[in-house]
């Protein structure tokens, strides 16, 4: 059986913006997005904050299924959400 992960993408109030293959865009879009108001980006997991990298994200999504990780400014946020598909 293969295990094939997909990353879904939501903005701050909950909108789908998609389904995502490829971690790098999805962390494009997702940076993108919460990009939108004035203060600096910060990336949100189990309550810890960092700065947003596209290594950072590989590393706290690694060996995990259904978990969340959030990119926040001051007035904007997106949301990922990695899971599986099931047969």
């Amino acid at each position: 059986m293969t295990k094939i992960y997909i990353y879904c993408l939501f903005d701050g109030n909950d909108n789908f913006y998609g389904a995502y293959s490829s971690l790098k865009a999805i962390y494009r879009d997702a940076v993108r997005i919460a990009n939108q108001g004035n203060s600096k980006v910060y990336m949100e997991f189990e309550g810890n904050y960092a700065d947003p990298s596209l290594t950072k994200l590989r590393n706290v999504l690694k060996g995990l299924c259904d978990v969340k990780v959030r990119y926040r400014s001051d007035s904007h946020t997106s949301k990922i959400i990695k899971t599986k598909l099931k047969e």
